[in-house]
């Protein structure tokens, strides 16, 4: 698994150049890649997501698009649109800003659901279908949506359906104090972004992909990440826990993380490192939990505390990696 660990390597370096300090959040990036899932993240203004999502397409040699969402953005202004050819006289499709490999939806909840709900196809088949016709989206194709989880007014919250489509919910945060001195600098004059290279192309990521489905998950592994998610289904704390797919998501962003380090085969610090990504936006407290000040931090730490890792138990037969 070298070769996957080199390619990441190399773009969360170069990425890195113009986001200081928050490799961890890079690595989440790039387990999303790897899994062909999209990213949720949620975050105050200001911490770098816009210039995030444009190193990364970047450093991928891919395209860019940023998508601006207001109550006005129809589903057309995402997916593209028909256009009568009078010359030819026939419909010619236009495409939207859907058709790039990193697409960035600036404040998702600021758009209405009926133009959330177009990008449900594409996050989820990577195609969009307009008119009747199907058009596939280039791969590899990533989905970083923003929200900011102070502001609430004006907003449309996205629906339970919507946030479980994304594969993990991930936090820039502030820079520590020594990372945003480093950060003055840097854009003291020209911003390092503008500077970025490409160090890789987009379209071997098409096959890393297919070689991490080949990392091997050990059966007792396996039941652990079911038993993880099953625990949020009885969980006391919580109203809702998290659906099959959710364990999906866990299983092979687990694969993507061990890939990432260099191993072919998963360990449960895989496993633990990717649960708060990965399961934080896919149950709902029990309002009663709330007012007792429960958070979904604290319920998952509960879970993960609780929730036993019976390595090699008796009855499965190992099987060859």
């Amino acid at each position: 698994m070298s070769e996957i660990q080199d390619f990441v390597t190399r773009v969360m370096d170069n990425v890195e150049k113009v986001i200081v300090g928050k490799r961890p959040v890079i690595e989440m990036l790039m387990v999303a890649m790897l899994c062909e899932g999209h990213v949720l993240l949620e975050d105050v203004p200001g911490v770098g997501k816009t210039m995030l999502a444009r190193s990364l397409a970047v450093s991928l040699s891919g395209q860019f698009h940023r998508l601006q969402c207001t109550p006005d953005l129809l589903p057309n202004d995402v997916t593209g649109v028909s256009i009568y050819n009078q010359q030819n006289g026939h419909f010619e499709f236009r495409q939207g800003p859907v058709f790039v490999n990193v697409l960035l939806v600036d404040e998702i909840n600021r758009a209405t659901p009926r133009t959330q709900s177009a990008l449900l196809e594409a996050m989820q088949e990577q195609q969009v279908t307009v008119d009747g016709v199907t058009y596939p989206l280039p791969r590899p194709f990533l989905v970083l949506a923003t929200q900011n989880p102070i502001e609430y007014e004006g907003t449309f919250p996205l629906p339970e359906a919507q946030l479980d489509r994304f594969l993990m919910r991930v936090s820039v945060g502030y820079p520590l104090p020594a990372d945003e001195r480093v950060l003055l600098n840097h854009l003291r004059r020209e911003h390092p972004v503008n500077q970025l290279k490409p160090v890789v192309e987009a379209a071997r990521l098409i096959e890393l992909q297919r070689q991490t489905w080949e990392i091997y998950v050990e059966d007792s592994l396996q039941d652990y990440i079911v038993r993880l998610v099953t625990s949020t289904r009885t969980h006391p704390d919580l109203a809702l826990g998290a659906s099959p797919r959710a364990s999906l998501a866990l299983f092979k962003a687990s694969q993507a993380l061990a890939a990432i380090r260099g191993r072919d085969h998963v360990i449960p610090d895989d496993i633990q490192a990717l649960v708060p990504a990965i399961l934080t936006h896919r149950f709902l407290l029990a309002p009663e939990a709330e007012l007792r000040g429960r958070s979904p931090k604290g319920v998952l730490a509960d879970i993960l505390e609780k929730t036993p890792l019976e390595l090699g138990r008796p009855g499965l037969e190992p099987q060859a990696p």
